[in-house]
């Protein structure tokens, strides 16, 4: 009889788990072994890049690559887990109830942007964060030319001044004179609690973000917090008022919900503690990876961030993991010392950063080469051919 690892998720973090998986199963030659990815679709949706246009192409099938290394695929969304009776209940493509069990589980579900912090968010504020919502909000800017002209038309507020506030904030000028016309005055303006633009990051770095916001005519709104949303735009807790058309909301990411049902312990981001093979911490038999563990990279007190970067090397070391322990063999301790920062800076360019300390190695073109090879390639999964996957889905093999 066979043996099951059913993984839940087939983004990053999934898809590498059953890749991973299915390459030890292959090393030591145990065809009893069947691994299931249990996912809304069959493909890789490409998250770090939805702040760009043309969001419907930014996704990667994963039927070839499946069918190549062996991994099926069942069609679904998550329900419910019963780790007890190891059977994860789901509704398939058609929305039926559905229930399939396991010998050892992977939770790779992800995350999702916590819109319920402000009145209003919910209802008026668009997100980059699922391909759904991230067509949604590119639909919106693609209909600006047929409003009435107004200074609101012209206006998007970013709620948020982290990564991918930054990020999408930065590329909008260009989006937004393409679609307006050169001579349109635009605005762009960054709604941030912190103190200074780019609180999150090192000095180096900061000075950067705020060079290139400078440049590219960014307003960034410092110490704020927003109060409530409407139809017409933002209020922040001071009083001021921004009328604007657009309002996106990049703030407030938490661990999928699915990590709520296990009876295991959580950080204040919903991501469960795991111990160095990503186990969940007294849940023998279950796994966590990807945005849903919180996983210490090394010996010096760094945590996984919820980050691609990060979510690639935790789902090669649990499918790797899973496998040791439903074969019987060692486990490979996670471990990912190596931290990068690139961040798209829109028309301006790019920067790239080495170390959790965050010094600045390359900018403006040179940066942003280094990011369009990472987003465009790097990150993509492996061709569907089974010894190119399987070296790549080497937990030990250089990633960067």
């Amino acid at each position: 009889m066979n043996n099951r690892i059913l993984i839940v998720g087939a983004g990053f973090s999934g898809m590498w788990a059953a890749i991973s998986a299915a390459r030890l199963a292959h090393l030591n030659n145990r065809r009893d072994i069947e691994i299931t990815v249990l996912a809304p679709q069959p493909e890789l949706r490409v998250r770090p890049r939805f702040y760009e246009d043309k969001v419907a192409t930014l996704v990667s099938p994963l039927l070839p690559l499946f069918g190549e290394i062996g991994v099926n695929f069942l069609q679904g969304n998550a329900e419910h887990i019963d780790s007890k009776n190891k059977i994860v209940s789901y509704r398939d493509a058609s929305g039926s109830a559905a229930s399939v069990s396991y010998d050892r589980l992977v939770l790779a579900s992800g995350s999702r942007v916590k819109k319920s912090l402000v009145e209003g968010a919910q209802k008026y504020a668009f997100d980059i964060d699922q391909l759904e919502s991230a067509q949604k909000f590119e639909n919106h800017l693609l209909n600006l030319p047929n409003q009435k002209p107004s200074e609101a038309r012209n206006t998007v507020v970013v709620c948020g001044g982290g990564f991918t506030g930054i990020e999408l904030a930065t590329e909008l000028p260009s989006r937004l004179k393409a679609l307006l016309g050169e001579d349109t005055k635009t605005k762009v303006i960054v709604v941030e609690r912190g103190v200074e633009i780019g609180s999150r990051f090192s000095a180096e770095l900061r000075d950067v973000i705020a060079q290139a916001s400078e440049e590219l005519g960014i307003e960034w709104k410092l110490n704020a917090e927003v109060e409530v949303i409407d139809a017409n735009g933002v209020t922040l807790k001071d009083g001021t008022r921004i009328n604007a058309s657009t309002v996106v909301w990049t703030v407030g990411v938490e661990a999928s919900a699915l990590t709520q049902q296990l009876e295991a312990e959580r950080d204040n981001q919903g991501r469960l503690l795991v111990d160095e093979n990503l186990q969940v911490r007294g849940l023998p038999g279950v796994y966590a990876t990807g945005d849903v563990a919180h996983a210490a990279t090394d010996n010096l007190g760094h945590k996984a961030l919820m980050t691609c970067q990060h979510a690639i090397q935790l789902g090669k070391f649990a499918g790797n993991n899973v496998a040791a322990d439903l074969i019987g063999v060692s486990a490979v301790a996670y471990r990912q010392e190596n931290y990068v920062t690139c961040l798209d800076l829109g028309a301006w360019g790019a920067v790239f950063t080495q170390g959790w300390e965050q010094k600045v190695e390359s900018v403006r073109d040179e940066a942003k080469k280094i990011k369009i090879s990472i987003t465009n390639e790097l990150i993509y999964p492996p061709k569907a051919e089974r010894d190119v996957a399987f070296a790549a889905a080497d937990p030990l093999a250089a990633f960067v």
